[in-house]
């Protein structure tokens, strides 16, 4: 009998969704996956018991030759292939820069979301987040515009990426103040190695507003799955370079071997124990990681099991 590590099931926020604890980021579709890669990590994570996907309209815009979209197409292609549509909770994202436009005003919101239920090949989304805060367009249009997508019924469930604790602020009040759909979700930029600017006021308003948190960099783009060691070559990634630079500085590898060694007594993964202590975080939902093949993301699945100790939790509190 196959087991299904992800079969439980955690509330989004206020709201109607309920998604495993693992949500599979697509960003690698189209990049590092192909499509027929891309395909078999997506059925081993159905298999699993998984069903919560994340992508955004500009994966992957930065491979050569993509232009963005790529994700998306892929995705929508294995869940008509499949006829998963029931069974997965896509998620996807709206305000990069595209051919079409960048930001947050309601016109480009509008025209990115109906290219997205194209190339996704849904009716609905099930979940929107605006892909990051865009300065120069007032809150309040941005929210109207979810609040009428959702309306519209091409939307169900809206979110935010990239906020600050003000402005996500101000579009929960103005949400609650005008009885329009507010943000049920938030994916910032947190991990063991980053962690300054989610953890204070970002964290305390997710807490009190109930609103659910799904990282993205829960491996801090694979630093934290052990494949990198200080010294020592690096690995043959197309993101290798840029991974060392931003994470190689001596609290990056001091977090490394503090996950090294909880892994080792624990005898789990590296990556397990980044996963693990995301999803101990109180106000974490399902953290985001990726992989490239059927293989990768099965070494990842153990971590939902790793219930990690107060000692545990100590030693990876590096300062």
């Amino acid at each position: 009998m196959t087991t299904q590590p992800l079969s439980a099931r955690r509330q989004l926020g206020r709201s109607e969704l309920r998604v495993s604890p693992l949500c599979l980021g697509g960003n690698v579709f189209g990049w590092t996956a192909g499509e027929k890669e891309s395909f078999e990590v997506l059925d081993a994570f159905l298999e699993a018991g998984g069903n919560f996907v994340d992508t955004a309209d500009v994966y992957s815009h930065w491979a050569p030759g993509n232009v963005g979209g790529e994700s998306e197409t892929i995705l929508g292609r294995w869940v008509k292939a499949r006829g998963a549509r029931d069974r997965v909770i896509v998620a996807t994202k709206v305000g990069s820069k595209m051919p079409t436009g960048e930001g947050l005003s309601e016109r480009h919101i509008r025209r990115a979301v109906d290219d997205s239920l194209r190339r996704l090949q849904v009716e609905r989304i099930d979940l929107l987040y605006a892909h990051k805060d865009d300065p120069r367009t007032p809150v309040e249009e941005t929210v109207r515009a979810f609040d009428a997508l959702v309306r519209a019924g091409k939307v169900r469930v809206v979110g935010a990426s990239n906020f600050s604790a003000e402005r996500l602020g101000a579009s929960l009040e103005l949400a609650r103040r005008e009885g329009l759909v507010r943000y049920e979700a938030l994916q910032p930029n947190y991990n063991l190695v980053e962690r300054v600017d989610f953890e204070g006021p970002l964290e305390a308003l997710c807490r009190r507003e109930r609103i659910s948190v799904a990282p993205y960099y829960g491996l801090a783009a694979g630093f934290l799955t052990g494949k990198y060691r200080q010294g020592e070559p690096r690995p043959a990634s197309p993101r290798a370079a840029s991974v060392l630079q931003r994470y190689g500085t001596a609290r990056g590898w001091a977090v490394l071997e503090a996950v090294r060694a909880v892994a080792s007594r624990r005898g789990a993964s590296p990556a397990q124990v980044a996963l693990a202590w995301l999803l101990a975080q109180p106000t974490v939902v399902a953290p985001i990681a990726s992989a490239t093949s059927a293989v990768q993301l099965r070494e990842l699945l153990g971590f939902e099991r790793l219930v990690l100790s107060p000692e545990d939790l100590a030693e990876l509190d590096v300062g």
